[in-house]
């Protein structure tokens, strides 16, 4: 009978806390979430920086700036209103400035041309996130309903092409029957990526190279070096944006481990792509998304768009080639646009 009591002191000692904690624990309403951290874009360095003199704020005419939940969308709007509706996607490191010589062309052929910054490059922000298929593909719906486009023609180059394919599987009803892939990734294999790719695109180097002394001295090396050729420039402005953006080193990270450069077979074998035509131009000695994608991306297509669909292969054309071959991306997107438009 003594110890009884005993007994009974020893089970509130060693229960009673953990359970009255746990319960605390499982019963405690959780905090509200944080806003989502924006780091800045281009816009935020003064205009004495030798980014605006490469790429200023108005690179393209009639550029405006729109705000979502993601962070503010820098885009610009060429050629008449009426016109038939192109979006032009960039890809992984360069913004927009990739279609300077093909979206002027294109205007000037009677086409509505919108061209945008993705998230973490150029002029839009850098929402601290993660760089999925999910987010690209919502930045472009949101710009298209913000702009009351109902559909368009989707162009994308590089990753630009992936986002492409997650937007018309996601998205069909926005995307007209004309899709046109220039130097695509989607299907890249892990295999396939660069070891420095993979390894500058590891948290641990992606946290060093974003932290103040390594920008600092990122800077410097870019104020000393004298004034680019004009065909020089693109890649000044991926170390431009490397140097002073904070944000734009993780994006490209994220968009490596996490984005639509690869995982995009569901989406171009989707009914998304069912019965639309697909237009593939790739360059035999493109050594960052290899020529094989090309008929990968063909033979992963529904069997009904791959025999309406065409690959045109650029003879050592490397990757750039709405830079390198921006005459023949011309032609062949005309061409291809030149067929009778689609029903609505």
């Amino acid at each position: 009978m003594v110890s009884h009591p005993l007994q009974c002191l020893t089970f509130s000692l060693l229960i009673l806390p953990p359970l009255i904690l746990s319960t605390y624990f499982l019963a405690a309403f959780p905090k509200p979430p944080e806003p989502l951290y924006m780091h800045s874009s281009l816009a935020s360095l003064p205009k004495t920086s030798k980014t605006w003199e490469i790429y200023p704020e108005d690179f393209y005419p009639n550029g405006a700036y729109v705000a979502f939940p993601s962070g503010r969308v820098r885009y610009w709007l060429l050629g008449p209103e009426e016109g038939r509706k192109i979006v032009l996607i960039h890809g992984l490191s360069i913004p927009a400035m990739i279609w300077k010589n093909i979206a002027p062309e294109l205007a000037s052929r009677g086409y509505r041309v919108l061209l945008y910054d993705l998230y973490g490059r150029g002029y839009s922000d850098a929402p601290q996130t993660t760089y999925d298929a999910n987010l690209y593909v919502t930045q472009l719906a949101l710009l298209m309903q913000y702009l009351k486009w109902d559909r368009a023609l989707i162009t994308g180059v590089s990753m630009g092409g992936g986002i492409a394919a997650a937007f018309t599987g996601s998205f069909p009803h926005l995307v007209e029957d004309q899709i046109v892939l220039i130097a695509s990734a989607g299907l890249i294999e892990t295999n396939d990526l660069p070891r420095t790719a993979k390894f500058m695109s590891s948290p641990l180097v992606q946290t060093v190279a974003a932290s103040a002394p390594v920008r600092k001295y990122l800077q410097g090396l870019i104020n000393s070096t004298h004034h680019a050729e004009k065909d020089q420039l693109d890649p000044i402005i991926v170390r431009m944006q490397s140097a002073h953006l904070p944000g734009y080193n993780a994006a490209l990270s994220s968009s490596l481990r996490d984005g639509p450069i690869r995982g995009q077979a569901a989406a171009l074998s989707s009914t998304g792509f069912k019965n639309r035509k697909v237009l593939l131009i790739h360059g035999t000695k493109d050594q960052t998304v290899f020529y094989k994608y090309a008929s990968k991306i063909l033979e992963t297509l529904p069997p009904e768009t791959q025999t309406q669909s065409q690959l045109v292969t650029v003879e050592d054309g490397g990757h750039d080639l709405t830079i390198t071959h921006s005459d023949l991306i011309v032609q062949n997107l005309l061409a291809f646009y030149a067929g009778p438009k689609p029903t609505a």
